[in-house]
């Protein structure tokens, strides 16, 4: 497995897990549908304003454009579903749910396009890291009774959300490298292209809620450091990382960012974890090790 790539992702999730814990800090009057086309919507024009050269290179290109603009779609939905998630749900349950689902859906994405076997290596990963998610949300549920109302339509909303990853993750993986698996567009100008068409979507959303984001400094600080750090910086190294890594993989790696967002929850937000979900986290830990501690050798390479 490519480790510039697995370093790039796991420095993304890090990044990514800070989202929560961040929004956390938001006034109530501020919304998560707000925070959710704020982060992605000038994290997103950052993103193309940086690649524009190459994003508007992959945009004339017919193939990579149709999976450009489905992974828009992706990056649309996304954002808005995961923040309101988060809201109804709490930090930790609505990462867990919403990134622990992006790898099951992922999968069935290139069962049915591609028709994609997955190796053993990533069965035994997911499934631990499946049950290690769950077991999180049953610790956050036990842990904190007053949270029991809003968990339901949350985690509807989380998986929402996890469809919209896997949606995007699949569409920047086959714009980067084409059908027959070689790099057909720099992985910069296809993150660019499409974050920056999701965005255009998003600033009507942003200009109809985001007048809250407005009202102090620490609203407005707090705003910029997810649409720089977890948005603008983290997905050019998630595009680093979809050079040469399946999608289906890419999710599962990207899975430390629950993880981080667990931790932080509990530390920073306050939210409280049963012995039960300390379990799960372990076990999600696990699922990366597996996954990670791959060897190069020809036959693991090519089982990969």
């Amino acid at each position: 497995m490519p480790w510039s790539g697995v370093i790039a992702l796991v420095i993304a999730s890090l990044l990514w897990g800070t989202t929560g814990a961040s929004a956390s800090f938001f006034p109530a009057n501020v919304s998560p549908i707000a925070v959710g086309a704020s982060t992605m919507g000038i994290g997103g024009l950052l993103l193309f304003t940086a690649t524009f050269r190459t994003s508007i290179r992959v945009l004339r290109d017919g193939q990579a454009r149709r999976w450009v603009l489905i992974g828009a779609l992706g990056v649309v939905v996304y954002p808005l579903a995961f923040y309101a998630g988060m809201d109804l749900a709490g930090v930790a349950v609505g990462n867990v749910v919403a990134l622990g689902s992006g790898p099951v859906f992922a999968a069935v994405l290139e069962w049915a396009v591609e028709r994609r076997r997955l190796s053993t290596r990533w069965a035994v990963s997911t499934g631990l890291a499946v049950v290690g998610i769950a077991l999180l949300a049953l610790g956050r549920q036990v842990g904190d009774e007053a949270a029991h109302g809003g968990i339901l339509g949350g985690v509807v909303l989380a998986l929402l959300a996890g469809l919209a990853y896997a949606v995007y993750t699949y569409a920047s993986s086959r714009a980067i490298r084409g059908p027959s698996g070689g790099e057909l567009q720099p992985s910069r100008g296809v993150m660019g292209s499409m974050f920056g068409v999701g965005a255009l979507l998003l600033l009507p959303v942003l200009l109809v809620t985001g007048a809250p984001l407005l009202q102090s400094f620490a609203t407005v600080g707090i705003a910029g450091y997810l649409a720089v750090g977890p948005m603008f910086v983290a997905y050019l190294l998630f595009g680093i990382g979809l050079r040469r890594i399946p999608s289906s993989t890419v999710t599962t790696i990207t899975l430390l960012e629950p993880v981080v967002a667990t931790v932080l929850a509990v530390t920073v937000v306050g939210e409280v974890l049963a012995p039960v979900g300390w379990v799960g986290l372990m076990l999600v830990l696990a699922g990366l090790a597996v996954l990670v501690s791959a060897r190069r050798g020809p036959k693991m390479a090519e089982r990969l």
